[in-house]
């Protein structure tokens, strides 16, 4: 992120820049940096393409016009997929580009072996905006905090981001809201957190798994029914299931190989307080039981798939069963 910083900074910028990752928040930002620094209001010289409709000889004709009574002509070019495929001819294109025209890729994935993206690489710039660190959402957070004269508690912190996890968007959102109910004073606390910040899906489905856990029935199953009249579909609460109990059996058999929580949460792919709240669940299942749960879900999908079962059937008695398993003690 310092390289796209810089050419923001210094207005000085490279024929083509590729935007991909999982933070949607981060690519939409720069996305947004990239065409106010490079056009301005100018939109005469601006070219959008999504998805399918990337053509590349049309956009080679476009990236050799000349810009109307500008520097620049832009041409931003958004999921198109054309970094996981042959995209000939435009990687051989690229160098014989004139110096009037800027690409902008933003994508979900890429595949570094491909062609346009080692080309993008040797004449522009390729950044993978991925999650950020809990660190730097922190500082994210404080940052944004100050702007507007708040300062946030050390537990109301932790509690927030345990509340809405690490997605840029919503937490900006629940940040809004934050202000707004504390308008008037100073500094924000746990309390304060409770009363106004949305649980993400992710969250909720953590809590109901520490409520299987725990042998608690009836607050799992209530969980559940809030996630249907929040109109969640069974079967994506099904697929947070399964990818919890997944995670948990990655955590738990990097614990029981005596990793700790930052090499822990390395090697997951997750937050670091994240795998914290992994370790201290999995201490309620044993490794065979969260392979079980796993095979069951799996299960439960193939039957409702086969219409065996419905869906919202299928979810109430894996958390049934689930629940009602004898706990370590």
């Amino acid at each position: 992120m310092k390289t796209l910083n810089q050419d923001l900074k210094t207005k000085v910028f490279r024929p083509v820049y590729c935007l991909y990752g999982e933070e949607a928040f981060l690519k939409k930002s720069y996305k947004n940096q990239l065409i106010e620094a490079i056009l301005g209001d100018d939109r005469m010289n601006f070219q959008s393409f999504y998805e399918k409709e990337a053509d590349l000889n049309e956009i080679i004709g476009l990236a050799d016009t000349m810009p109307f009574f500008s520097e620049k002509r832009l041409i931003l070019i958004e999921n198109s997929g054309l970094f996981k495929r042959d995209a000939e001819p435009l990687p051989s294109y690229l160098p014989r580009m004139p110096e009037s025209t800027v690409l902008l890729f933003v994508e979900e994935q890429v595949d570094k072996r491909n062609k346009l993206y080692k080309r993008v690489k040797e004449l522009g710039y390729a950044a993978e905006l991925g999650r950020q660190s809990e660190g730097e959402l922190k500082k994210w957070i404080l940052r944004g905090l100050k702007q507007e004269n708040r300062q946030i508690s050390q537990g109301a912190m932790e509690l927030f981001l345990n509340s809405v996890g690490d997605d840029m968007e919503h937490i900006r959102t629940e940040l809004e809201k934050l202000i707004a109910y504390t308008e008037g004073r100073e500094g924000i606390l746990p309390e304060d957190v409770e009363a106004v910040c949305s649980v993400q899906i992710t969250g909720r489905i953590f809590d109901m798994i520490t409520d299987v856990a725990l042998g608690r029935q009836k607050a799992a199953m209530e969980k559940y029914y809030d996630l249907m009249a929040l109109r969640e579909p069974p079967m994506r609460i099904l697929f947070l299931i399964a990818r919890q109990f997944n995670q948990l059996l990655v955590v738990k058999e990097l614990a029981l190989a005596g990793k700790g929580k930052d090499e822990i949460a390395k090697k997951a792919g997750i937050q670091p307080f994240i795998a914290a709240r992994a370790m201290s669940q999995g201490k309620n299942f044993r490794m065979e039981e969260l392979r079980s749960c796993l095979e069951k879900c799996a299960g439960a999908e193939e039957d409702v798939k086969t219409g065996r079962i419905s869906d919202g059937m299928a979810v109430e008695l894996l958390i049934t069963e689930f629940s009602g398993r004898k706990r370590i003690s």
